[in-house]
């Protein structure tokens, strides 16, 4: 396939990997861009910025072909200059930006050979990404996992509103999980994908406990929950014990202080890591409804592009069929 964004990002196939806290790792996004997407590591979950480094290294004994760094800035109380500038200093093609203001982290960026993602969920912010620098954006609507947007939009409405809204590529995020959804982003007008959840399931994402795993494979678009909503940074969660207690103490009013440890990183790695769901919770978005099996990520492409191909002739047939 060829859009901006394969051109952009170097790639045969227009998938950008998620950022996927605590889980994106040398391993996925090896993977991921072996099967010729772009597959990205979680710089933010990582201990230190030598960490960083040695992950970045690591990714490159396992393929020749582009991955990028995601930061997720929003989500962390903690410095992230230090962790940019190994990216910098190792040459990273492409850096993807979640969460917070994005603009510090483009601007120290000027003048390297750097692509810049931007992760959005609304028209302004789309706007904003592109003003200040932003080589393309990721439009999540709120079908998505992890953290959303606060105004509910949905992948369907949000992704031609933005890309009507700016110039640079749109890739769509929330929802996707197959070669339908693919071609869907890009009948409205998006140049590609960013996909979350459906890679946690695959082989590749070694990091994630079975447990997990098994709750997106037996899970339906019914069973995710947006937890932290009355905190004002709405996040899609698979239903766990833990989840679920979280939801019942923001019912009851309980502000930051009463939720902090119960919606900490150290309870998220419980689920995802341990599979503990007494305490514990994991990211996920709608699309889980769609998961049916754990391949590898090469396997995953080979069906999703399959697919995709199969509607695109099918459309060919049903619409411009001058029978």
């Amino acid at each position: 396939m060829k859009t901006r964004v394969t051109e952009l990002l170097s790639i045969r196939y227009p998938v950008v990997q998620g950022g996927l806290a605590y889980l994106a790792y040398a391993e996925l996004a090896a993977a991921v861009s072996n099967a010729g997407g772009l597959g990205q590591i979680t710089a933010m979950s990582l201990p230190s910025a030598e960490a960083l480094r040695e992950e970045i290294r690591k990714v490159r004994t396992l393929t020749d072909q582009p991955f990028g760094v995601n930061f997720a800035i929003g989500q962390h109380n903690r410095a992230y200059e230090h962790m940019l500038e190994v990216a910098i200093e190792e040459g990273v093609k492409v850096v993807s930006i979640t969460g917070g203001n994005p603009e510090p982290l483009i601007r120290r960026l000027d003048g390297h050979d750097v692509k810049k993602l931007v992760l959005v969920a609304a028209v302004r912010q789309a706007q904003k990404a592109e003003a200040i620098g932003a080589d393309a954006v990721m439009a999540v609507g709120q079908e998505g996992g992890g953290h959303l947007g606060r105004d509910d939009i949905g992948t369907m409405v949000l992704i031609p509103r933005v890309v009507d809204a700016v110039k640079i590529p749109v890739l769509a995020s929330g929802g996707i999980g197959d070669g339908r959804g693919i071609m869907a982003a890009l009948a409205l007008g998006a140049e590609g994908v960013e996909m979350g959840t459906r890679f946690i399931a695959t082989q590749e994402c070694v990091h994630a406990h079975p447990a997990y795993k098994e709750a997106l494979l037996k899970g339906t678009e019914h069973d995710t929950s947006v937890i932290k909503r009355t905190l004002g940074a709405p996040a899609r969660v698979v239903r766990t014990k833990g989840s679920e207690a979280i939801l019942e103490m923001e019912h009851k009013g309980f502000g930051y202080e009463q939720l902090k440890e119960h919606i900490s990183g150290a309870n998220n790695r419980a689920f995802i890591y341990e599979g503990n769901d007494e305490r514990g919770f994991g990211w996920a978005g709608q699309v889980i409804g769609l998961i049916q099996d754990v391949p590898t990520v090469q396997e995953l492409f080979d069906r999703m592009f399959t697919q995709a191909e199969q509607i695109s002739n099918r459309l060919q047939r049903a619409i411009f069929s001058k029978e």
